[in-house]
């Protein structure tokens, strides 16, 4: 019995995995669908979408899924997607940004409000937590890229702001503008990054404990897994104890 209901657990979290990989490829997709519909369907001449192909590319989305979303748009096919921004504050006053890309805001709309009121938060009008946050340009590279030394190096010479290393490996901060000219300047020394994109970084954060930590995950964890929902932000901090035991749960 112990190992048949091992079997179950391992299926069940194999299935987990899955569902949130086929989540993961769908928001990609949408990402490369709407990035294609702003400009040239040819990520060569589209930034925005070589961007997006790129991040796509890093999370292994196979290629004639990436092929498919660009014709979708260049063929005036599939839902038109509007670009929205959510701003509010979660439980123990953490500020949070989530971004999304609905054919519905109303839906949207309806679905982040319920997410933070039932985690004890409150949506905000646009613009009352972002002027707490940089809008900067994030390149992220594996450890496997080299030292920090060559990572400093190479994003001094591309010219970025700022360069976080540890042993996963290495984060590259720019301007917002300039996050193409330097992404660009990187892949020739350092070869293709993980992922390119443009972040919201918090100016300040603020600590949590172990419980208001909890909520503020299982409330991020309903946004992300809402499908319109492509990316959330909060301006919180743990320390390290306390993410050695939310990672173990």
């Amino acid at each position: 019995m112990a190992g048949h209901s091992q079997f179950k657990n391992i299926m069940h979290r194999k299935g987990r995995q899955d569902a949130a990989r086929s989540k993961m490829f769908s928001k990609l997709a949408r990402e490369i669908t709407v990035a294609a519909k702003t400009g040239m369907p040819d990520p060569d001449m589209n930034p925005r979408l070589r961007l997006a192909v790129q991040n796509a590319k890093a999370q292994s989305m196979p290629k004639d899924n990436i092929e498919r979303a660009i014709k979708k748009a260049s063929g005036g096919e599939g839902e038109n997607y509007d670009e929205v921004r959510y701003e509010g504050y979660g439980p123990g006053g953490v500020a949070l940004i989530v971004e999304a890309l609905t054919d519905n805001r109303n839906r949207s709309a309806s679905n982040v409000r319920a997410a933070f009121t039932k985690a004890g938060g409150s949506l905000g009008e646009t613009g009352s937590v972002a002027f707490m946050w940089d809008r900067v340009g994030e390149i992220v590279y594996p450890a496997s890229a080299g030292d920090a030394d060559k990572v400093m190096e190479a994003a001094i010479e591309a010219g970025a702001e700022d360069v976080e290393s540890d042993e996963n490996g290495h984060t590259i901060l720019c301007a917002f503008e300039d996050l193409g000219d330097v992404s660009k300047a990187l892949e020739g020394a350092l070869g293709e990054a993980e992922s390119v994109k443009a972040i919201w970084k918090p100016q300040n954060t603020i600590p949590v404990d172990e419980d208001r930590a909890q909520s503020l995950m299982k409330l991020i964890g309903v946004l992300e897994d809402d499908d319109d929902v492509q990316n959330v932000y909060a301006n919180f901090e743990v320390d390290d104890e306390t993410m050695a035991k939310l990672s173990a749960a």
